[in-house]
């Protein structure tokens, strides 16, 4: 049997990535896309927008970074997409939901592409614990850049050495879930009815 493991021996001017970041608390995911570039660069990647291997995609806040996100990584140009963003716990229950999504939303993207999509975004109590993972303690930026070459090798080697056939996107049947299949029906259930439990 075989050991795979992403490394940082392949040609890194073969690697392409894409960079979403929400705007919103922009004081903190630009620091966090700051430690991403700087890992990237020193990792030998080209992080010039107006070169060849990293996209930036500026989008309003956290909540909307999955969505661009996911097209990004359809698109099939990017090894990996690294998601940035920052929620900051208020008085209300939107931390809850905005967080919750933006989790859901990422993860999705990535399953439903086979992309790998890092989840850079920071979810803290205060602006201060934000601040703090975004480069006054450490910068959280650069581990995400680490997740993203790490993983863009993985990906590369498991389809080299797996022979793992290319994901297959069809527009319009595509769900945000799989279509249920006869397997994931309940007894007497019919492909296409909805469950009303």
């Amino acid at each position: 049997m075989a050991v795979f493991e992403g490394n940082f021996h392949q040609d890194p001017a073969s690697l392409r990535f894409g960079i979403v970041i929400g705007r919103f608390n922009d004081l903190v995911t630009g620091k966090l896309l700051a430690g991403c570039q700087d890992c990237l660069k020193r990792h030998g990647i080209d992080i010039n927008p107006h070169g060849t291997q990293v996209d930036y995609f500026w989008v309003p806040g956290s909540f909307e970074v999955a969505m661009v996100a996911r097209q990004a990584a359809l698109s099939r140009r990017y090894d990996a997409v690294i998601c940035l963003g920052a929620v900051i716990r208020g008085q209300t229950p939107h931390f809850d939901f905005v967080a919750g999504e933006a989790a859901k939303g990422i993860a999705a993207a990535s399953f439903q592409t086979g992309v790998p999509v890092v989840f850079g975004v920071v979810t803290t109590d205060t602006m201060q614990q934000a601040l703090e993972r975004a480069g006054i303690k450490s910068n959280l930026g650069w581990s995400y850049a680490m997740n993203a070459l790490e993983m863009a090798n993985l990906m590369k080697q498991m389809r080299h050495e797996l022979t793992i056939p290319p994901y297959s996107y069809v527009e319009d049947a595509n769900p945000a879930l799989p279509a249920p299949t006869g397997e994931d029906l309940l007894p007497g259930q019919k492909t296409g009815q909805v469950n009303q439990a």
